[in-house]
């Protein structure tokens, strides 16, 4: 009987290791979907407010405090609807991925395509000068921290896949070409299609606004990881729009500051999740440290020293 009660609590202890391993499991696969998600620090830190926000409310739960567990709660409910709001692109894009069954994406965090060099802004900027000053209208798609998906766009365009130049950037917008009416996507240092036909904002915007802006503010709605620089054909007018916000108008001296800003290489702009190999052999070296410091190992950097 003693032997039966033994093997009862031994499974049952092993069946409740396995789902709270799982448990585990499951809940960083889930973390590093976010980070995969986010892809930016500075969402992040939202993003780590939010969690200590969790655990907080569960841990005010589990010592008994009803009132502050009570506030808590609701302002974890509170924050998630502004979470849902702040960042529905990515959940947009989260959600399209896992209904066209692309698990492995989510896995993979997204390469930065940015400019290669500042010769590269400064074609871009030299352009749009010439373009504004002829009152010729213009839009460019720059993507910022990934590739955008050509099923956000409305018509994908024709492929060029030229080297950046103000030249080849004038030349495309000219009125009598057949390019001219629609966006020109660049990626790193390419131009890598023209002709683009991208989805119309929903939003109300001024009359002074035309189609190019109002198409420019549609797509940085709907995908983060890029920007758009607009010329008006009207005024020669220079806009910048991001995250469906134009700004305007500015001079030739400010957008090269901004783009300048934006593409430099600093912290905000890294790429938040590691690889799963480099996640890998941090997991590795780290628990093999972990192992040695509690046998009394040496660790590899002191053999290696020595």
């Amino acid at each position: 009987m003693k032997d039966l009660w033994k093997q009862w609590l031994i499974a049952e202890w092993s069946h409740t290791l396995l789902l709270k391993t799982l448990d585990i499991v499951l809940v960083l696969a889930l973390t590093y979907m976010m980070l995969v998600l986010i892809n930016e620090r500075r969402t992040l830190w939202m993003v780590r407010g939010f969690i200590i926000l969790m655990l907080a409310s569960a841990l005010s739960h589990q010592w008994g405090l009803e009132l502050l567990n009570f506030v808590l709660e609701k302002l974890v409910i509170g924050c998630a609807v502004a979470m849902a709001v702040a960042l529905q692109s990515e959940f947009r894009r989260f959600l399209e991925r896992l209904g066209r069954g692309e698990f492995r994406q989510m896995f993979q965090p997204s390469s930065l395509t940015l400019p290669k060099s500042d010769s590269t802004i400064d074609e871009i900027v030299e352009a749009i000068k010439e373009l504004s000053k002829n009152r010729i209208g213009a839009l460019l798609i720059i993507e910022t921290t990934g590739p955008i998906d050509e099923r956000d766009f409305s018509v994908p365009g024709v492929k060029l896949n030229a080297e950046v130049s103000k030249e080849l950037i004038q030349t495309i917008f000219q009125p009598k070409t057949l390019l001219h009416d629609g966006a020109t996507l660049v990626r790193g240092s390419r131009i890598i299609a023209s002709g683009i036909i991208l989805p119309l904002s929903g939003r109300t915007a001024s009359r002074q606004l035309g189609t190019r802006h109002r198409a420019a503010m549609g797509i940085t709605e709907r995908v983060e990881n890029c920007i758009c620089v607009v010329v008006s054909e009207e005024t020669g007018s220079i806009s910048l729009a991001e995250r469906g916000t134009l700004n305007r108008p500015l001079t030739i001296a400010k957008l090269k500051d901004l783009l300048e800003e934006m593409f430099s290489p600093n912290v905000d702009r890294e790429a938040v999740a590691p690889g799963l190999l480099s996640l890998g052999r941090q997991i590795r070296s780290k628990a093999l440290f972990m192992v040695s410091r509690l046998l009394g190992l040496p660790s590899t950097a002191s053999r290696n020293k020595k």
